[in-house]
């Protein structure tokens, strides 16, 4: 019996022997427990049946500790070690474990009745199609029922639904049990999953959960950032289950109101006609603040003002806790842009420096030629005074840190984006400073800023619902606006893949990034053995960017490099660059 200790500092298998009392009960992906050294630690059955070196008398097991990855698990687990350049497979194997020992399974769930025809008059005429085999991505208005495109997937058969968030996971699994479909919700069904016969959903580790019988995978809105672990290393469960999905032979639908440029490469496009897609936006207004003066004081547009004032229940969206800055120009109201990139940019010294691609040039603006540039500055705390004082009423602050319990009900709040994921229904979104969004240094920005916008209709409604998202901007022509307002996700998709073919980003190319104890050593070691095609850049602010065509390259060159001792972060695909 072949065994990998769940120790993330030792990539070595080890040989074990299973005691008589244990035949028939131990097989690949069993969690074991092995003496190694002086302690006793937990363990993956890798393999069955391996053959000792000659001479050697192998310890036994010292416990059986229950079900883990199967076989199929651990395999993907290696591919995933190549793929996002771990050390080990042990974090995926982790994630593909029950968080307790699971002594036995229960009894597989029969269907008693036929999963019933999707109804939807949106997602219903699409799901046939995207569902056809292969890797879909099935680009739905924000307001679209989600929970339909799971039900079609269940009608195949056991079926992996991953969501963006456990509340998501929940509706879902109580909207298909009462449709006559066996649910595990993960991980707190993890046994009822392995088991067969019924489809699981969850969140982003759902993506590793056992599903016997794979009939079809969903990946609800590709684009959210969630789907990607932050920490090294940094897997996506949107590339995780699509590989498991071509390993099994079964449909993978990707969803999403404006999917990424990542998910548009290797998938085909199913899609709502026009008048379908444009009514599941929601009425946006774009306030144009050019004509204003940069500064602290200039919080809130004529427009927002009306809103306030009317009696409508409004959400505000600012998505700085403390204080961001932008620079604006005195003269003309432009913001102050990298003629490369379009990104903000900064003024650390003498330059103005672009905090994406590094492109420099002189303090003067590029519209007018102004060299009196404001710093525009904006944070939370600061709305909420001046919005109470405007209303006359109380305002609720709403960040990530906020206890749902003091989310209470009101007619007005202020907070960042998790204001629009803990309130569930307004009249008016507003963006305060979309800005902050569409010049972000991030090279995902664009993309970012069109997500807050799907997310906002959602809250607000489609075309018809009567509510509305206001975006509050310097740039009222940039494509994130325009595409608001049109109901065309595909105008931020066009531009957006333009500008990172010029820039070299992904997915043009394959990123990874390097730093931390170690990096400057594996960094050189890199760049002696890679081939001509592996660029390495760097390095700034203490970490190294490593760039190839695409990912077969990057991955062969990262797995190639032995590693020196020493702490090392490698994020292959990171998410904040």
């Amino acid at each position: 019996m072949r065994v990998l200790p769940d120790q993330t500092g030792i990539a070595k298998t080890f040989d074990y022997v299973v005691p008589e009392a244990w035949a028939g009960r131990v097989q690949v992906g069993s969690r074991v427990r092995i003496a190694l050294g002086p302690r006793r630690v937990g363990a993956w059955v890798t393999e069955v049946d391996v053959e000792p070196p000659p001479g050697v008398t192998l310890k036994p097991l010292a416990k059986l500790s229950g079900h883990g990855p199967s076989a199929e698990l651990i395999e993907l687990a290696r591919w995933a070690q190549w793929r996002w350049a771990a050390k080990t497979p042990v974090p995926f194997l982790r994630t593909a474990s029950p968080e307790r020992n699971v002594d036995g399974l229960p009894a597989r769930p029969a269907r008693t009745q036929p999963v019933p025809a999707v109804a939807d008059p949106v997602v219903g005429p699409l799901l046939a199609d995207a569902l056809s085999g292969g890797p879909t991505v099935l680009r739905l208005p924000p307001t679209a029922d989600l929970a339909a495109v799971a039900q079609g997937a269940a009608s195949l058969g056991d079926a992996l639904v991953i969501c963006p968030s456990h509340r998501m996971a929940r509706h879902l699994a109580v909207r298909l049990r009462r449709a006559g479909v066996p649910v595990a919700l993960h991980p707190d069904e993890w046994a009822r999953a392995a088991a067969g016969g019924c489809t699981v959903i969850g969140t982003r580790a759902a993506a590793w959960a056992p599903v016997p019988d794979l009939a079809a995978v969903v990946v609800l809105d590709e684009h959210d950032e969630v789907h990607q672990e932050e920490r090294s290393p940094t897997w996506h469960a949107r590339d995780v289950v699509v590989e498991r999905a071509r390993r099994r032979g079964v449909p993978c639908v990707l969803t999403s109101p404006m999917p990424t440029l990542e998910a548009l490469r290797f998938a085909r496009l199913v899609r709502a006609d026009r008048a379908t897609e444009r009514a599941g936006w929601p009425a946006a207004v774009v306030a144009d603040r050019t004509e204003e003066p940069p500064g602290r004081n200039a919080l809130f547009s004529p427009q927002l003002v009306d809103v306030v004032r009317s009696g409508a229940r409004v959400l505000c969206v600012l998505n700085q806790k403390g204080r961001a800055a932008l620079l604006g120009c005195a003269g003309c109201g432009e913001i102050v842009r990298c003629d490369a990139c379009h990104a903000a940019v900064a003024k650390p010294g003498d330059e103005l420096v672009c905090r994406r691609c590094g492109t420099t040039r002189p303090v003067i603006c590029a519209t007018c030629g102004s060299i009196d540039l404001k710093v525009i500055r904006m944070g939370v705390n600061r709305v909420v005074e001046d919005l109470e004082a405007l209303s006359g009423e109380r305002v609720v602050a709403v960040t990530a840190e906020t206890p749902a319990a003091e989310v209470d009900s009101a007619r007005l709040y202020v907070g960042t984006e998790a204001v629009l994921h803990q309130v569930g229904r307004a009249d008016v979104v507003a963006f305060l400073d979309l800005d902050q969004e569409l010049f972000a240094p991030r090279y995902r920005a664009a993309e970012q800023a069109l997500g807050l916008v799907a997310r906002a209709a959602r809250i607000v409604g489609g075309r018809g619902e009567g509510g509305r998202v206001l975006l509050q901007t310097r740039a009222p022509e940039h494509e994130v606006c325009r595409a608001a307002l049109l109901g065309d996700p595909e105008r931020v998709a066009v531009v957006e893949d333009e500008r990172r073919a010029m820039l070299g980003f992904p997915p043009h190319l394959a990123l990874a990034e390097v730093g931390d104890q170690a990096g400057e050593a594996f960094v050189a070691a890199l760049s002696a053995s890679a081939p001509p095609e592996v660029q390495v850049q760097g390095p700034v602010d203490g970490a190294w960017r490593v760039k190839a065509p695409d990912h077969q390259v990057l991955c062969d060159a990262l797995a190639a490099v032995h590693r020196p001792p020493g702490r090392l972060r490698l994020s292959v695909d990171p998410l904040r660059v």
